[in-house]
């Protein structure tokens, strides 16, 4: 396959889209966990889940911290292709869109695994409220 600026440029697009959506799903947690913490903290008040809330969470955070990273590394890469390909280094910069590519992957495969503990996390706030309910 030959390799020029139109390969490269098809990333641009996807990949800070996709680091801003990573970033707002990471603001939105670091809420979450804030709000907790309040509330363990000022309220007294810990919830009936809270241990398994605070591991989904612990591995949410992991997570996003991996899947930002490979982002990072995909767009370093994908840089890092428009110079070589610059340069003349064909050959290099097709193993550097490589590496673009699977830094880009692992990713969403993490972000997919992300949105999966974020279900898990939702059922169990379901399960206190029904707890919750059943106690009223």
């Amino acid at each position: 396959m030959d390799i020029d600026y139109t390969v490269a440029a098809l990333m641009f697009p996807a990949i800070p889209l996709m680091m801003t959506m990573y970033s707002n799903r990471f603001h939105t947690l670091s809420g979450l966990i804030r709000n907790l913490h309040d509330q363990l903290t000022f309220d007294k008040k810990a919830p009936p889940q809270l241990e398994n809330q605070l591991h989904v969470l612990n591995n949410r955070t992991n997570l996003l911290k991996y899947t930002m990273g490979f982002a990072a590394f995909g767009f370093l890469f994908n840089m890092t292709t428009v110079l070589l390909l610059y340069l003349g280094s064909l050959q290099v910069a097709r193993l550097n869109f490589a590496a673009c590519c699977v830094c880009m992957i692992i990713s969403i495969f993490l972000f997919l695994q992300e949105i999966r503990l974020s279900n898990q996390a939702l059922k169990y706030h379901l399960s206190d409220m029904d707890s919750m309910k059943n106690d009223l």
